[in-house]
C-alpha cells in the first residue's frame, strides 16, 4: 500500500488510490473510484464508483462525492459541502440511468456547506463561497456567493479577490504571487509571462 489508510476506513477492492494519499476515519471508497496522488479524504467522506479525483485534491470532513462527479487536480472541497447526481430525485422512482455529469476543474475551491447541483461545470480556480448553491456553469476564476449562486467578483490562483469589475476590460496583478490577469469582456485569463 503506497497510501495511508486509517483502520476504520473501508476501501473496496478495485479502487485505485494514488501514492501518498491519505484516507482518514470512517471513509468509504467504492470499488470503481479513481483517486490521484497526494489526495486527502477527511473524516466520514464517501467516494462513489463512477468518481475521478485528481492529484492533490483536499476533501474535508463529511463530503459525499457521488457517481458522475469528476474533480480535476487541486480541487478543495470544504467541510460538509454537497454534490448531487440526480436533478429531480424521488424515493419511489428509480433514476440511476439519469445521473448528470458534474465537472470541477483544476484548482477550484468549493466552500463549506455549499451545494453543487448536478450537471454543471465549475471553471478553473473558481471560488464558491460557503453556503452557496450552484445551479449553472461557473466561469474560470469566478467568485460565486448566495442562493442561487451569483458572481460577485474574480479570484486569483493564489485565492485572493482581484480588483476588477464583473465585465469590461482591464489588467491587474495579484499582490501575493505577482501573476497578471486580464479581463476581456466577461472572460478572465491569467497572462503568461513573456506573452
Amino acid at each position: 500500500m503506497n497510501h495511508y489508510q486509517h483502520p476504520s476506513a473501508i476501501v473496496d477492492e478495485g479502487a485505485l488510490i494514488g501514492k501518498d494519499s491519505r484516507i482518514w476515519h470512517f471513509v468509504h471508497v467504492c470499488s470503481g473510484a479513481r483517486i490521484g496522488q497526494g489526495v486527502s479524504l477527511g473524516q466520514n467522506v464517501f467516494v462513489g464508483n463512477k468518481v475521478v479525483i485528481g492529484d492533490l485534491c483536499k476533501i474535508q470532513n463529511n463530503v459525499s462525492v457521488y457517481d458522475n462527479v469528476t474533480l480535476e487536480e487541486g480541487v478543495f472541497c470544504g467541510p460538509s459541502m454537497v454534490f448531487t447526481n440526480v436533478y429531480n430525485p424521488r424515493s419511489l422512482i428509480e433514476r440511476k440511468d439519469q445521473y448528470r455529469n458534474t465537472l470541477v476543474k483544476k484548482g477550484a475551491t468549493l466552500g463549506a456547506n455549499c451545494t453543487i447541483v448536478c450537471g454543471v461545470t465549475i471553471g478553473e480556480y473558481a471560488f464558491i463561497g460557503a453556503g452557496a448553491v450552484v445551479n449553472r456553469d461557473v466561469p474560470d476564476y469566478a467568485l460565486m456567493v448566495g442562493v442561487p449562486a451569483r458572481q460577485i467578483g474574480w479570484m486569483s490562483e493564489f485565492g485572493e479577490q482581484l480588483n476588477l469589475p464583473l465585465s469590461g476590460y482591464g489588467m491587474v496583478m495579484c499582490e501575493h504571487s505577482g501573476a497578471c490577469y486580464t479581463l476581456e469582456g466577461s472572460v478572465l485569463r491569467k497572462k503568461e509571462v513573456g506573452k
